[in-house]
This record gives C-alpha cells, sequence and structure tokens, in this order.
C-alpha cells in the first residue's frame, strides 16, 4: 500500500506520489494573462491535488435564454481547458466532480441521457488533447451503474492515456461522499471478517485503504463555482482539512487563469492542520500557571 499523507506529513507524499519529472513544466504555454498570475505563484508552493466542484451549467444558459443541454456543452469546454492549465504548470492531480449520485436519481431522464453522450463524447473527441499534455485519466464513484457503453468508453480513455506520466485527471462519476464512505466501510468490513479482526483494531489508515481514492493524496485546495456554500456531498472524508474557494463565476466561464487565482489566494493562506499558526500569540510556557477568570 502506497504511503497515506496525513496533515504535516508532506515527506509522505514525495514518497507516496511521483510527481512531475524535471524539465517537463510548459509555463511557455500559458496565455500571457496566465503567465502574468503564474509569476506571482510560488511554485515549491503548488497544491499537490486540487478538487473541482463544477456548479452553474445550467443557470449559466439560464441566464441566457439557451436550453440546459447548451449549458452542459459549455461546461466540457471548460473541463478541458482547465485540465490543460493544470497539465502546464505541473499539478500533479486534479479531481473533478462531474456527475454525482443525486444527478442520476434525481435529474430528468432525458437529461442524465444526455450527460452521459457528452461524457462519451468528451473522451473521444479530447483524448489526442490528453495525449498532448501527458494527462493521465481515472475515475471514481460507483460507475459500474453507468450504462454499458460508457463504461467501455471510459476504459478505452484509461488505458489510452494510462502511460502518461503528467497530471492525473480524475472524474467523479456517478459519485456521492456518503455512498463512498458506505462501500468502503462494507468492503472494510469483509476483509476485518476474512481476517477474523475485532472491530476496535481499525484505525483511519484501514478506513483510507478502501476509499476510491486510496490511491492519491487529499486534495489541498477544493473550489467552488457559482458561488454556492455548500460541499455537495463530496470527498466528505478527504476535505477534513482542504482549504475552500468559493467563486461566484459559473463553471461554463471558468478557465485555466481563474484556476491560478485560486491558487493563489491558497497560497496566501497558513494552514494549520489543528495547531498553532504564526499569528496565534505567544504559547504560555507554564499553562498550569495560568489562573483562570471567573465568569
Amino acid at each position: 500500500m502506497l504511503p497515506v499523507r496525513r496533515p504535516g506529513s508532506r515527506k509522505s507524499v514525495e514518497e507516496a506520489i511521483p510527481l512531475y519529472p524535471s524539465g517537463t513544466l510548459r509555463i511557455h504555454e500559458l496565455t500571457a494573462e496566465e503567465r502574468a498570475v503564474y509569476a506571482t505563484l510560488k511554485p515549491e508552493r503548488l497544491p499537490e491535488h486540487v478538487a473541482i466542484i463544477m456548479d452553474g451549467n445550467g443557470r449559466w444558459a439560464g441566464r441566457r435564454s439557451l436550453k440546459r443541454f447548451l449549458g452542459h456543452q459549455q461546461g466540457a469546454k471548460s473541463v478541458q481547458l482547465v485540465t490543460e492549465t493544470a497539465s502546464r504548470i505541473g499539478l500533479p492531480w486534479l479531481t473533478l466532480y462531474a456527475f454525482s449520485l443525486e444527478n442520476n436519481l434525481r435529474r430528468p431522464k432525458a437529461e442524465v441521457s444526455f450527460l452521459m453522450r457528452l461524457l462519451k463524447s468528451y473522451l473521444e473527441s479530447n483524448l489526442q488533447r490528453m495525449m498532448d499534455n501527458n494527462v493521465r485519466i481515472r475515475y471514481i464513484g460507483r460507475t459500474h451503474e453507468l450504462p454499458a457503453e460508457v463504461q467501455d468508453k471510459m476504459r478505452w480513455a484509461e488505458e489510452a492515456t494510462a502511460h502518461n506520466t503528467g497530471t492525473t485527471l480524475t472524474l467523479a462519476l456517478n459519485y456521492g461522499g456518503r455512498s463512498e464512505l458506505v462501500d468502503a466501510f462494507r468492503s472494510l468490513a469483509a476483509a476485518m471478517k476474512d481476517k477474523h479482526l475485532p472491530s476496535d483494531r481499525i484505525t483511519e489508515e484501514d478506513i483510507h485503504r478502501h476509499l476510491y481514492t486510496a490511491h492519491m493524496p487529499d486534495p489541498d485546495l477544493l473550489i467552488r463555482s457559482s458561488g454556492e456554500m455548500r460541499i455537495s456531498n463530496f470527498l466528505l472524508w478527504q476535505i477534513a482539512y482542504t482549504e475552500i474557494f468559493v467563486t461566484e463565476r459559473l463553471w461554463p466561464d471558468f478557465r485555466g487563469i481563474h484556476l491560478l487565482e485560486a491558487i493563489a489566494d491558497f497560497q496566501r493562506r497558513e494552514r494549520r492542520f489543528g495547531g498553532i499558526g504564526e499569528s496565534c500569540g505567544e504559547v504560555e510556557a507554564d499553562p498550569e500557571q495560568i489562573k483562570i477568570a471567573a465568569s
């Protein structure tokens, strides 16, 4: 099993996850506007894993008096543009919330059918661009419940990009954070029973091993478009210490420069992981000598 990252344990991530080899960054391929933002960043402090809740396709279309499917189509274009920027700056992991379990259960069947056809079309039309950008594609979620022809196309793209060594683009499809935990606990319970281990032996590491995301580090940064202040059942276990960035921008208008701006905001923050930051006051030398004032 790969070592698991925990707060403050950067070394384990570097040992577990191969980062970009030197010389493969393609900063010169950024637009002039993107290069201007990138110039303000500290490359050594880039997040290793960025997750994005892509929200606002329907509202984007509604504000333009367009059909919802046009918003989804424009959103698919944003996926590729953002992924290419991520690959150019050497971001190791990018995870996109593409299709939730609730979408599958609660959206009109015609819209779900269109989204499945759009996914197939995206994979077909963008495979060469993924190859050109050294992007590897993977998936998380209950993907076995998707239509067989969609699963076939997903496997085709995953196998074609399997040997790429750049950004790993993970699409969360038919995904829900709670269902992931249910699946993980079921798998863990079966393993514990098979090994005749008592439940009081279960650790966080055991649970991590049975998550869909066991092969990747937890997100450093979670971006949500459209201004909604909720996490929508996304990566509930994994985002315990993730920095959250919310933008009013709707997903079809989101571009690589906005990813860079979110990373710039991320780099201005102090991550404490439950510890004490530099601006949190002095630590008392002898707490036992401190008198507690009566209220």
